[in-house]
């Protein structure tokens, strides 16, 4: 510190440097950090100790690879949750139907996919609200997961979603299926880094779906993992978010869950 005091210029540097550092993390990699504020962040997976994983995919763009996917899907036995945007609902709305109608979750990606953290909240209850009218008049449900555009957010985002009744979610395993890297790539990124309580990004019209999720499913399923939609695999309350963004069960949400585990095996 007597150093820095000696050489303000230096100091000056440094925190310039960390500051850009954390903006970096965020706005590049979505890194969870906080300096100086009480930082809200969503959830971008779940302690558990139980192999469960969720996969989800977000659809903004394109249908070419909608059916395949929900055919691999169904030849695995798995659900999972699209995200979608209204300009894709618009499009798509036979798809949205398909979706709904082989039992997979549909969570609000906003309107028009914007970046959230640069709207009002006045702005971003229409976003939630839009997608959320067109998802309802074709399904009769309304979403309750929300994911931000480009992963992302700041406070009054979350804040905004909570409000509406909205779980925000992020993901920790990318699969990166949206740039132009090989099956094999994907495959390994993601069955490499998924874990129990993982969250795991796809894309509904990523080139080589057809040839990399089956391949996922299959590796997933044989090393034991349950393939869930986010909305089965995340604690709906009763847990706090930590550090890392990991939603983690309050020890009394834990104890009840136990035992009403315990008592349903007993009855099985």
């Amino acid at each position: 510190m007597r150093v820095l005091s000696k050489f303000p210029k230096l100091a000056f540097l440094l925190c310039g440097l960390i500051i850009v550092m954390a903006a970096v993390s965020v706005s590049v990699f979505h890194f969870p950090v906080a300096i100086g504020v009480d930082r809200q962040l969503p959830i971008y997976s779940v302690d558990t100790s139980e192999k469960k994983v969720a996969i989800s995919f977000d659809a903004s763009w394109g249908n070419e690879h909608t059916k395949p996917i929900l055919e691999i899907l169904k030849e695995h036995q798995v659900k999972t949750t699209f995200f979608l945007v209204s300009l894709w609902v618009d499009k798509y709305p036979d798809d949205v139907a398909e979706i709904a109608k082989n039992g997979h979750e549909i969570g609000n990606h906003s309107s028009t996919h914007p970046d959230m953290a640069k709207l009002s909240e006045e702005q971003m209850k229409e976003e939630l609200s839009d997608l959320a009218g067109k998802v309802e008049k074709i399904t009769g449900s309304r979403p309750v997961l929300f994911r931000p555009p480009f992963g992302s957010y700041n406070n009054n985002v979350i804040e905004t979603c909570e409000k509406e009744g909205y779980h925000v979610i992020q993901w920790d395993v990318d699969s990166l299926d949206w740039k132009n890297i090989s099956t094999n790539q994907i495959v390994e990124r993601v069955t490499r880094n998924v874990k129990p309580g993982s969250i795991v990004l796809f894309h509904n019209n990523a080139e080589h779906v057809e040839e990399y999720l089956p391949i996922i499913l299959d590796r997933l399923q044989e090393d034991g993992y349950k393939i869930v939609p986010v909305g089965e695999i995340i604690y709906q309350k009763g847990y706090h978010i930590d550090h890392a963004g990991k939603q983690v069960l309050e020890q009394s949400g834990k104890v009840k869950r136990d035992a009403e585990e315990s008592k349903s095996s007993v009855t099985e």
